[in-house]
């Protein structure tokens, strides 16, 4: 039997790439405007700070619709769909895993490989923010924004005094989010930036069986 070697295989396409980092830098954006506008932080001032929060929100909403267009036409979309098979049972190990397993030198209890990348916890927590908190955000934003602009609709759905917490509280949800995602992301490969340097090459080490060629890029 031969022995497993490293080998360079593609997880990433190159799409999949700048859509996560465009989507990526666009929600860091909205967080840094929205503390300005806020009156957290003091970076563009207050009119442009909303302005470019305003701009950003847009953004996001075309790109991730975009993004919905080239995961369902390309089929990439069944990584995040949760296999009911065994899945309890996976969600369970990957959390325990989580908890306890990595701190005392466990193997990773769900093996990542370019067809499936997520593992059950993930699929889970991706399905919450695409399916509900991202929506939240956008209903929510888009509200705030039109209430500024047709005030008459104020009487009718609440006002300001609704949207804006409503829409703070889906900030502060975001926020937690990326500071597990960053955290999580270093514990997803044999090295601490292993899974990073993934989505920015696209490429990643595996082990496979000598005589494997490099994946095309």
């Amino acid at each position: 039997m031969n022995a497993a070697v490293p080998a360079r295989v593609r997880v990433y396409t190159g799409y999949e790439r700048l859509w996560h980092w465009v989507q990526a830098a666009s929600v860091l954006l909205l967080l840094v405007t929205g503390l300005e506008v806020a009156g957290v932080v003091r970076v563009l001032g207050f009119a442009r700070a909303v302005t470019a929060h305003e701009v950003l929100g847009f953004v996001l909403i075309g790109h991730a619709f975009l993004g919905l267009f080239y995961f369902l036409s390309s089929g990439a979309i069944r990584q995040y769909v949760a296999e009911p098979r065994d899945f309890a049972t996976l969600a369970w190990r990957q959390a325990r895993y989580y908890v306890s397993g990595i701190f005392r030198g466990e193997r990773h209890p769900v093996e990542r490989t370019p067809e499936h990348r997520l593992n059950p916890l993930q699929k889970a927590t991706y399905v919450m923010i695409l399916n509900v908190l991202l929506p939240w955000q956008v209903v929510t934003g888009l509200a705030t924004w039109g209430l500024e602009r047709w005030p008459r609709l104020e009487a009718t759905t609440g006002g300001l005094a609704l949207w804006v917490p409503l829409h703070v509280a889906g900030a502060w949800a975001f926020a937690a989010f990326l500071v597990g995602h960053v955290y999580l992301t270093t514990t997803a490969g044999p090295r601490p930036l292993s899974a990073i340097r993934a989505m920015v090459t696209g490429h990643e080490d595996a082990p496979t069986h000598a005589g494997a060629t490099e994946a095309s890029s």
